[in-house]
């Protein structure tokens, strides 16, 4: 058996100042992120994406309420996970069985089909494992140093570093895997390194000594501890707030579950004969949630009250924050998928190959310096985690030179093919369209697919040239097959293997596949994949996280009020960003060719107001209420950021719907005027809810 330490105290099995117990889920949780955010950028564009290249081809508002149930019970399920540890499991079992769940769930998302069956099974399993997974590995840590308080910042500050290196290696990698290669090698690549993680962590566990072990019987059975009131009097819960506890709690599940439920399969679980009552219910659930919340702060003592309404506020803030800010794994996506030019030429190519190479390499350097440090003190006592993790490195440093390889070896190419040629007919006239500068009339030219070869009058077509970016080096002269996947005129190369699984998939109907001949050879070009904007985020966090911490540390750390102004107004102007990239794109587009740039500054605003807003929440709510109440409140907290996830999934999905009655710049510019608005109010509240706070910092 392995030999028990004490994991803060045993200094000579330190790394970096803290005990090598500390990386080991440093890198467990690092590798949790890593399949949770390569799953989370690719859920959104995969179902949405043509049948043609895999994707299930839903509507966006389906794919966008799907998306935004799942991130919602992302939120949900860590309550009652924590609970069972605490109680039954014990933090280490329930890591173990959590991460166990979710690598079957990403096991269910590689299987590709056209029947979303295991895709529901494996978004249930991600949902159900993240609850017992989330919450307990960072009880561990808490309760690790519970007798070290001086060092939890110190601590913490690493952990996020982990996370957020996790969210960015994933985000690239099963990003690009799954565009360019096939969906299924990007979901799986997630459950690989879901699995290891399991590995890593289980093989690992006599690390941890009795930390996390399964709950004795004697520490089920502790007391909780007294409010704080004069007289140590309770606020129980009364008949009343346990039927608007239970209403509200129905209502909202209810809520996130049939959203999806009734735009996918158009049953309806609110519908009551013709009419639907989902407004109805909604509006139910939240008299009742504000009812009951309300009811019970004002039953409080004074300075309790009051504290209780600053965190109400600080609730109201954060759900707003993360119905805007969490547009990133759905709108930002199709945004970067559909309306982004991601052609880059020339210069630009080799200038984004060399940033694209730095921004890849340097973070997983750093961690990887990290990786040799822990191998110093725990490979000897325990080699087959230290396996288990330097494995998972061998396939990251492999996937990321092979990535990094075939970028810059992309190039473009001149293809010729047949098209039918047709005059362009006004619609309002019905007369042919003239150019106004030579007079000649105007034409359309449409490539014939192998399905049409035969059935096309040879008569009416014409040779065409277009050109087309490859990874795959091709030669003069040789034969290929292109497919226009989302209907854009865009096409891209696709392999003799791929057109028989599309030939497989598309049973018989029109698969859109063209042949092709190459004549030359251009510049280097390369197309940004639609996910590697979605990496920007983890990487902002890792550039400034430590500017603003020493912010926070400094005379100058602004109030709890001002950081949550400051958060929304950054994420306002984020998408102010957008709705100005956007305004060239007119009413109904389904495509068009925005910029790049917008999105990179959309992402740097968005992260420097979640580094504003998102670490303070939970801070203030275990500063602010009652012993007794912490555990409660944090699940409030959580509750409320599920909220703001579902109705992140909820208003996203009306995007075709405003686009359509007014444009692109329209939807963004929603987001940006209630962000901004909800900042100012935070900010106007300042005085007021620092009189609320008696003197808590």
């Amino acid at each position: 058996m392995n030999p028990v330490f004490d994991p803060v105290d045993d200094e000579k099995n330190h790394v970096l100042g803290h005990p090598a117990a500390f990386f080991v889920l440093f890198f467990t949780e690092m590798w949790e992120r890593f399949s949770f955010y390569g799953m989370r950028i690719l859920l959104v564009i995969f179902l949405v994406s043509a049948v043609d290249i895999g994707g299930l081809g839903w509507p966006r508002a389906n794919a966008l309420a799907l998306y935004g149930t799942y991130t919602s019970l992302v939120y949900l399920t860590p309550i009652a996970g924590g609970y069972l540890a605490d109680r039954f499991m014990g933090y280490r079992n329930a890591v173990v069985v959590g991460a166990l769940v979710m690598t079957l769930g990403h096991a269910a998302m590689a299987l590709e089909t056209l029947t979303p069956v295991f895709l529901y099974i494996g978004i249930g399993l991600l949902i159900l494992g993240n609850g017992l997974f989330k919450p307990n590995i960072t009880s561990i840590v808490s309760v690790m140093y519970k007798g070290h308080p001086e060092k939890k910042d110190g601590v913490y500050t690493i952990f996020y570093m982990g996370v957020n290196a996790g969210s960015f290696l994933g985000a690239l990698l099963c990003g690009y895997l799954g565009e360019k290669l096939g969906w299924h090698y990007g979901f799986g690549l997630a459950g690989i390194f879901m699995f290891l993680c399991t590995l890593q962590f289980y093989l690992a566990r006599h690390i941890f000594g009795p930390v996390g072990k399964k709950p004795e019987p004697q520490q089920r059975a502790e007391k909780p501890a007294q409010l704080e009131f004069k007289g140590d009097r309770f606020n129980p819960f009364t008949r009343l707030d346990k039927i608007l506890m239970v209403i509200s709690t129905l209502t909202g599940l209810i809520w996130i579950l049939n959203d999806p439920l009734s735009k996918i399969s158009g049953f309806n679980m609110v519908k009551i004969g013709s009419t639907d009552c989902a407004n109805g219910f909604i509006l139910l659930g939240l008299i009742a949630f504000l009812a009951l919340l309300i009811g019970r702060i004002i039953r409080y003592p004074t300075r309790t009250r009051d504290r209780m309404w600053a965190i109400a506020i600080f609730l109201l803030l954060t759900t707003l924050f993360w119905t805007c800010f969490e547009q990133a794994g759905g709108t930002l996506n199709i945004f970067a998928k559909d309306y982004t030019n991601r052609i880059m030429r020339g210069g630009y190519a080799l200038a984004f190959n060399i940033i694209n190479t730095l921004i890849t390499l340097v973070p997983c350097g750093i961690i990887t310096w990290i990786l040799f440090s822990l191998f110093r003190k725990t490979f000897k006592n325990y080699a087959a985690s230290s396996l288990c993790l330097g494995l998972s490195f061998a396939i990251i440093w492999g996937i990321l030179l092979w990535k990094l390889n075939r970028d810059l070896h992309t190039r473009a190419y001149v293809v010729r093919y047949r098209a039918v040629k047709t005059q362009r007919i006004d619609s309002q006239t019905g007369r042919w369209q003239i150019d106004e500068k030579t007079g000649e009339p105007l034409f359309d030219y449409r490539p014939i697919t192998q399905d049409e070869v035969e059935k096309t009058d040879r008569q009416n077509t014409v040779v065409q040239q277009m050109t087309l970016i490859a990874y795959t080096p091709l030669a003069v002269g040789q034969q290929i097959a292109m497919i226009d996947a989302d209907k854009r005129g865009d096409y891209t190369l696709i392999s003799p293997g791929r057109v028989a699984q599309i030939r497989k998939r598309a049973k018989g109907l029109h698969m859109g596949i063209v042949k092709g001949q190459v004549t030359q050879i251009k510049e280097r070009e390369v197309e940004i994949p639609a996910t590697w904007f979605g990496v920007l985020n983890a990487l902002f966090i890792i550039i400034f996280s430590p500017l603003f911490s020493k912010w926070w540390a400094s005379r100058y750390n602004p109030s709890a009020a001002t950081k949550y102004a400051m958060g929304l107004i950054l994420l306002g102007l984020g998408f102010s960003a957008l709705a100005w990239g956007s305004a060239d794109i007119g009413s109904g587009a389904k495509a068009a060719s925005a910029s790049g740039i917008w999105l990179v500054v959309a992402y740097l605003f968005h992260t420097l107001g979640e580094l504003s807003l998102s670490p303070v929440g939970l801070s203030y709510v275990s500063k602010l209420v009652p012993g007794r109440m912490i555990a409660m409140m944090f699940g409030v907290f959580f509750i409320t950021s599920a909220i703001g996830n579902k109705l992140a999934g909820h208003l996203g999905g009306m995007i075709d719907q405003i686009t359509t009655a007014y444009d692109m710049s329209t939807f963004f510019l929603l987001f940006t005027l209630s962000s901004i608005v909800f900042g100012l109010l935070a900010l106007a509240l300042n005085s007021s809810i620092k009189k609320w706070m008696h003197g808590v910092k």
